[in-house]
């Protein structure tokens, strides 16, 4: 993300949802975050370049309004990476049980999916967790150069 925050500076806004509900792997507290990701992982002195939020539900129950916004846009990923396309979660969830109720079709399935939101703030592309962060930079560039409505 920091990669593409520098590529394209001031024409895209990243935000970070960390969230715990994908086998308890985000459960230091809001304030222990950012040493976490310096320190531990990824380490080696990382530091995001962009607004890191509190930690919020993406699915669920509790889920946050955002998220529940951005999933009845975009109810499915748009890539198939891994071959497992919109139906994986049971295959990312290596073993560990859900931590939420109810279990939606439309659910974030790990962490690390990513959502683009146009110029207008319209949801326009959703992404698995596996589809490889650098590679938004063609969709991105395509919305920034051609504005709103050109990755419809």
């Amino acid at each position: 993300m920091n990669a593409l925050a520098e590529k394209f500076g001031d024409k895209l806004a990243i935000l970070g949802f960390p969230c715990n509900q994908f086998g308890h792997q985000t459960n230091e507290n809001d304030f222990e975050f950012l040493n976490t990701l310096k320190y531990v992982r990824p380490g080696d002195g990382y530091e995001p370049n962009f607004p890191i939020f509190t930690k919020m539900a993406v699915n669920g129950e509790s889920e946050s309004e955002i998220f529940n916004y951005l999933k009845a846009q975009l109810p499915t990923v748009s890539d198939d990476k891994g071959g497992n396309g919109s139906d994986h979660i049971t295959d990312m969830s290596i073993g560990q049980p859900l931590l939420w109720k109810p279990l939606r079709r439309t659910d974030i399935t790990w962490n690390f999916e990513k959502f683009i939101i146009d110029q207008d703030g319209k949801p326009v592309k959703r992404y698995s967790p596996k589809f490889v962060t650098e590679e938004l930079a063609e969709d991105l560039a395509t919305l920034i150069e051609g504005g709103p409505g050109s990755l419809a």
